[in-house]
């Protein structure tokens, strides 16, 4: 079992960046694939990237792809959204999940934080 902290949410003008993080407590950190989610109010949860447990391998939703990266760090069992190029339509609740398997479905992501705020302003 993991416990998920995400940081790093605010305000933000368009075409701006920020860098999420998302800090995992206990020692099995780098045995999960780790993913970003977004929901927007009204909106169903959504998927935003995926990285896999060793940091080889990465996938993005075509929303975000080229603006974003995700990133891993398993000795400080942290692992990151950068967001680049910032548009008002990124704005939602950033939710970051651990899972044993490598996908983007949200049923199949096991532990989930609590979620960061990220607004991007016109």
């Amino acid at each position: 079992q993991v416990q998920l902290v995400e940081s790093g949410g605010g305000l933000v003008q368009a075409g701006g960046s920020l860098r999420l993080s998302c800090a995992a407590s206990g020692r099995t950190f780098s045995s999960y694939h780790m993913g970003w989610f977004r929901q927007a109010p009204g909106k169903e949860r959504e998927f935003v990237a995926r990285i896999t447990w060793s940091g080889g391998r990465t996938y993005y939703a075509d929303s975000v792809k080229g603006r974003f990266t995700i990133s891993r760090d398993n000795a400080k069992n942290t692992a990151y959204l950068q967001m680049n190029s910032l548009k008002p339509e990124d704005t939602a609740v950033y939710y970051c999940a651990a899972s044993d398997r490598l996908t983007t479905r949200v049923s199949a992501y096991d532990y989930w934080g609590q979620g960061t705020q990220v607004t991007v302003s016109s």
